[in-house]
């Protein structure tokens, strides 16, 4: 019953979510040193659990590839936060076919039915695309992936209004070879998983 301040993992607008009176869940903070006590979760969306938490879609990643094909592929080997370049990519993975860099954005924006990124500018985003295409360019495989933290999405698409540069580097990436895929989460206050991949149109 009282009004208190938490910490929103997420630099995005999240404009459709945060308005006043929407339900939302919060975790404790397991650091007593910090400025908040709570981390924001999840909030009610019309009827949907959506998770917005930006810091989830690479743990999510990571378990799915230790325990599941992604990419229609199986992999036995995962390296995160590897250095490539300029930047520093999520994921290293390897397989007896070779490697694949790959890049996951979280993605809590859903119109329609189609899930959208970004909802705001993302210079870091139109970097790591870059990234990609130069190894795809070098003869490797390279992926981005968007992890929709929810579950009404059934399909993806880039923000074009958003942000036009980033919608552009990506189509550009797809034709350099970069895979571009989207994935769907099951979402409740006991867990989120990873479910599954969901059509791309660029």
């Amino acid at each position: 019953g009282a009004q208190t301040a938490v910490h929103v993992a997420n630099s995005g607008r999240l404009t459709e979510l945060l308005t006043p009176g929407r339900p939302v869940w919060l975790v404790r903070a397991v650091r007593t040193e910090r400025r908040t006590a709570y981390d924001l979760a999840l909030v009610e969306h019309e009827g949907t659990l959506v998770s917005v938490d930006a810091r989830l879609p690479n743990a999510l990643w990571a378990e799915a590839v230790m325990t599941r094909p992604v990419l229609e592929q199986r992999f036995d080997h995962l390296e995160r936060e590897v250095a490539r370049g300029a930047s520093r990519l999520d994921f290293r993975l390897a397989n007896s076919q070779g490697v694949c860099w790959v890049e996951v954005k979280s993605v809590t924006l859903v119109e329609r039915e189609i899930a959208r990124f970004p909802d705001a500018v993302t210079v870091r985003g139109v970097k790591h695309l870059g990234e990609l295409i130069a190894i795809t360019h070098a003869g490797e495989q390279a992926a981005v992936v968007f992890v929709v933290q929810r579950g009404d999405a059934a399909r993806f698409k880039p923000h074009y209004d958003a942000d036009p540069l980033f919608a552009k580097t990506l189509r550009l990436a797809r034709q350099a070879g970069v895979g571009v895929w989207a994935y769907t989460c099951r979402v409740s206050q006991q867990e989120i998983v990873l479910a599954e991949p969901i059509p791309v149109e660029l």
